[in-house]
């Protein structure tokens, strides 16, 4: 048996290309020391290609580590001389080409160099484990097993693992503990099939997408516009998602189930199409080629037409009776919708689904235990907002079935198999005509798994315990604990028994429920409210929101429009509603998240004043509060909510968490404490007296509105502190929070003393960063109101014309923050700033 307390304290990863070196960079971002293995070089230093590959992880985008510095701790060896370096091993994982015969003869190699403990898997996407695990020793093949990563692995959750037929049970729950925990990944146990689940599914999906594109005729670009967020998948859809996997990966992934599932009713759609291999024979495999079935032409997109063998401009459009359709909120009519619709469009969807249902049907007995790891598999490996299972049940489990069965009795469908029994089953459940809802395969006692012809419960192992709400499917519905208090803005509560911990340990949790989480006057009086109510009678206080974003910063909509009583609506107000809710630029958000310009166009810089001075108690009153305050952080933190995260005891985020004040990208700066903490902690950091140096960085963040590219980053640019901690499954964010605070508040918590001998800057140091802005205004790098913008922050981050050591306490820097904020936000060119943003998406250089 595999030693019951294992734990991954070295790793090695054999095979240096994409995958191989990304895994490398995930397992290196999660502290775990990793050698990674390459064929020695021909010539010169023999590492010089894992140098290469380690050198490549630094210019990717998105980028595969955490900080580009992490890449110095990937330790590069080969096979000619490093082999023995496996005996120290803990996990070594194999992700070298999909060749079965490589695979083998690389695993005779390395097999007598493995430690007596060492685990050994195989990160291949499709291939056979029980065949790989031949190639081993009978005596180490309980040491094997498949552990698939999708691509980018520090950003997709799901991880498939597979069993050989000799794989140690402790072994696999060992291994999904660290999986789970340590590498923040979502794991599914997959039987050993072609392709395993996600796959397997996905590239049906895919083959699906293209026979009816086909069938309907319908362009590649029309049918990437039907296939993503309007059907709740990833905006790369289905041949820009193929474009960036790589065209050449698609067809061998394809040619993969063509070999393997001979016997498959779909067998006959398992097939290159001749205008895939055309463009692969060509070298256009892609985005990695610059040139797939999309290429870039300047700014901007074509995309292959079939009809000409020529690209064009990509403007496909949804035709509005289709996506009116697609807008229902109601499931069941939006299915009915699409199956009566004579529109070419609608009927390509209709008929996508319903094969994808079928499919799925006929196959989860083979390819998964039960629907719930079929349905994650696709969320978590290929983005899907719901699974195949989940959007059938909601759609109406026993209408689709008849719909399904009418079709393929009419040839209609992919294949004229019928559906399996226990499908029938699922629509005539108790009291169906009462409850409707409890058809389908997802219940609430479990999820359906056909073999043994049960509903299989969630995992029970141990890990998962500290999920206090974890990942939930269409028919699970949670409550988020007990309420202490609730408003229309926030709501304060504490897990129960049953939901993932004890009502009595004593930890509140407050959670916002505005849009986006903005910190507006209503939710500045919830939070004040919370930490009352925190002090009189809980031990600590965490502010935690049920989905991410953490916030997207200060929104003063609601008091600008109290202040404003009745008055019509400025341009500014108008505008901001009819932008886009996908809106991914930080500078975008945080003018959306401010929403000033109501009162400004009012002539009420008083009350904005106010409001921002609000903004700034509360955030002092998180610091100084007699119990202790934890952010827990997942997602956006921007503006006034990295304040909050800076001013709380203690920040837990998950490692992606983008956290940065970014204020200034609309012509503003941060207020709500966030430059005065900044201030503080160059001085209290500084090691001999002068804070100017790690200020300077600082002030360099915020005057670019830099946005942490992680959690890791955010320490880097001082949001996040050197004890914060970070979380890799954002799952257990919840749990690690609530341990932080009832530690801080075992330990005999008492608030920090108030600041009162900030050192500053001062005056040289305001002259200092002026100089860098002039010769950048003088280059033509930045503009005059970027200029002033600058000089704004220094000012207030160096603590005003002061001389240099000079000793004030933080109310001096919150007086200089709320002026400075006030001074830019009556300038005309901040105003344009803030209705250009608003308008456009795009900042303003003016």
């Amino acid at each position: 048996m595999i030693n019951s307390k294992f734990a991954v304290r070295k790793a090695a990863v054999l095979g240096a290309g994409v995958m191989g070196a990304q895994i490398a960079a995930h397992l290196i971002n999660a502290n775990v020391e990793t050698l990674l293995f390459e064929l020695p070089a021909e010539q010169g230093d023999p590492n010089a290609n894992v140098f290469k590959a380690v050198e490549n992880l630094k210019k990717q985008e998105p980028a595969p580590l955490s900080i580009p510095a992490r890449a110095a701790s990937i330790q590069p060896a080969n096979y000619g001389r490093n082999l023995e370096w496996l005996r120290d091993c803990d996990i070594v994982i194999e992700a070298i080409a999909e060749r079965m015969d490589w695979k083998t003869e690389l695993y005779k190699k390395i097999a007598p160099h493995l430690g007596e403990h060492t685990i050994f898997a195989s990160n291949t996407s499709g291939l056979s484990i029980n065949r790989l695990a031949q190639a081993f020793p009978e005596n180490l093949r309980h040491r094997f097993c498949g552990i698939h990563f999708f691509n980018p692995p520090r950003y997709m959750h799901l991880v498939e693992l597979i069993a050989c037929e000799e794989s140690d049970a402790a072994m696999l729950d060992d291994l999904e503990k660290f999986l789970v925990t340590y590498l923040g990944k979502g794991v599914i146990r997959a039987k050993d099939t072609p392709n395993f689940i996600a796959n397997r599914i996905g590239i049906f999906s895919t083959l699906a997408t293209i026979h009816h594109a086909s069938a309907f005729n319908l362009g590649f670009d029309l049918v990437d516009a039907l296939t993503g967020p309007l059907i709740g998948r990833p905006k790369s859809a289905t041949f820009r998602t193929s474009d960036v996997v790589g065209l050449d990966i698609l067809a061998h992934v394809i040619e993969t189930m063509r070999d393997t599932l001979p016997d498959d009713p779909w067998h006959p759609y398992y097939a290159v199409p001749g205008w895939l291999q055309a463009l692969i024979n060509s070298g256009a495999l892609g985005q990695k080629s610059k040139r797939g079935i999309y290429q870039k032409v300047g700014k901007e997109i074509h995309v292959l037409d079939l009809a000409t063998q020529k690209y064009r401009l990509s403007a496909a459009t949804v035709d509005d009776g289709t996506k009116e359709l697609l807008k229902h909120k109601n499931p069941a009519a939006r299915f009915a919708g699409l199956r009566t619709s004579h529109d070419p469009q609608a009927q390509f969807l209709w008929a996508l689904f319903r094969d994808l249902f079928h499919y799925c049907a006929v196959h989860l007995a083979a390819i998964a235990d039960n629907a719930r790891d079929l349905d994650f598999a696709m969320r978590w490996g290929f983005g899907w907002n719901q699974g195949p299972f989940e959007i059938w049940q909601a759609a109406g489990w026993e209408e689709v079935t008849g719909w399904i069965n009418e079709d393929i009795a009419a040839g209609k469908s992919m294949s004229a198999t019928p559906l399996p029994d226990w499908v029938q089953e699922m629509g005539q459940g108790v009291n169906r005509t009462v409850n409707r809802d409890i058809q389908g395969v997802h219940r609430a006692h479990g999820s359906y798994a056909p073999v043994p012809n049960i509903f299989r419960p969630r995992s029970e192992l141990a890990v998962y315990r500290r999920q206090l709400f974890p990942d939930r499917l269409l028919s699970e519905e949670i409550q988020y604990g007990e309420t202490i208090f609730e408003t229309d803005a926030v709501r304060m509560w504490h897990t129960v028994d049953g939901a993932g911990g004890k009502g009595d340990d004593g930890i509140a949790i407050l959670s916002f429920k505005s849009k986006m989480h903005t910190v507006g006057s209503d939710v500045l009086d919830g939070v004040q409210e919370a930490i009352d109510e925190a002090e009189r009678n809980w031990r600590a206080l965490v502010i935690w929101q049920t989905e991410p974003p953490f916030s997207a910063g200060a929104n003063l909509q609601k008091a600008t429009e109290r202040l404003k009583s009745g008055e019509p609506p400025s341009t500014l107000s108008v505008l901001a509603k009819k932008l886009k809710k996908t809106a991914q630029s930080a500078v975008l958000k945080a003018a959306r998240s401010l929403n000033l310009a109501d009162a400004l166009m009012a002539g009420k810089l008083a009350e904005v004043e106010a409001m921002v001075a609000q903004f700034q108690q509360t955030s002092q009153d998180l610091r100084y509060s007699a119990i202790p305050t934890v952010a827990a952080v997942d997602g956006l933190a921007l503006g006034g909510g990295c304040e909050f995260v800076m001013h709380c005891d203690r920040a837990v985020a998950t490692m992606e968490s983008y956290i940065g004040l970014v204020e200034a990208g609309v012509g503003l700066l941060p207020a709500g404490g966030g430059c005065k903490e900044l201030a503080l902690r160059a001085s209290q950091d500084t090691k001999d007296g002068d804070p100017f140096p790690l200020l300077k960085n600082y002030f360099q963040g915020v005057a670019t509105a830099q946005l942490g590219k992680s959690a890791e980053h955010a320490k880097e640019l001082g949001y996040l502190r050197r004890a914060d901690q970070v979380v890799m499954n954002r799952f257990e964010l919840l749990y690690i929070a609530k341990a932080q605070a009832l530690a801080l508040a075992e330990a005999g918590y008492r608030p920090p003393l108030r600041a009162r001998n900030i050192s500053v800057a001062g005056s040289t140091g305001i002259a200092t960063i002026k100089g860098m802005l002039v010769n950048m205004l003088e280059g033509n790098f930045i503009s005059e109101h970027d200029y002033l913008i600058g000089s704004k922050i220094a000012h207030v981050m160096c603590g005003g014309d002061l001389t240099p050591g000079s000793l004030v306490d933080e109310n001096w820097f919150l007086e200089l923050e709320r002026a400075a904020f006030i001074e830019l936000l009556a300038t005309e060119k901040t105003q344009a700033r803030v209705e250009h943003t608003l308008k456009t998406g795009k900042p303003l250089r003016n």
